[in-house]
């Protein structure tokens, strides 16, 4: 639906976003508020950007290209295994 990669820096519980950002989505996509949101460094073809994820509209990425968004390497070193840790003393 909405096509971006990234990677989870941050979760909320359940929605804790403002009203109006949740408004401004289209009530036909508009997600649930009683689920896990994500904070996530986010790109796609043309940006990066910080995103605010609902669980329901996060898959998994097995593309097992790198992103390429410049925050990521200041909280998150890439594996061998082509995954991303958390840098030591870096929490949110």
């Amino acid at each position: 639906m909405f096509p971006f990669r990234g990677v989870i820096f941050d979760v909320d519980p359940q929605f804790a976003n403002t009203a109006e950002w949740y408004e401004s989505i289209p009530e036909e996509v508009r997600p649930r508020k009683d689920q896990p949101f994500y904070h996530l460094f986010a790109e796609n073809e043309r940006t990066h950007y910080v995103a605010y994820v609902s669980e329901q509209n996060l898959l998994p990425d097995d593309s097992e290209t790198p992103l390429t968004h410049p925050e990521i390497h200041e909280w998150f070193t890439l594996t061998g295994r082509g995954t991303y840790e958390l840098k030591k003393g870096v929490a949110n």
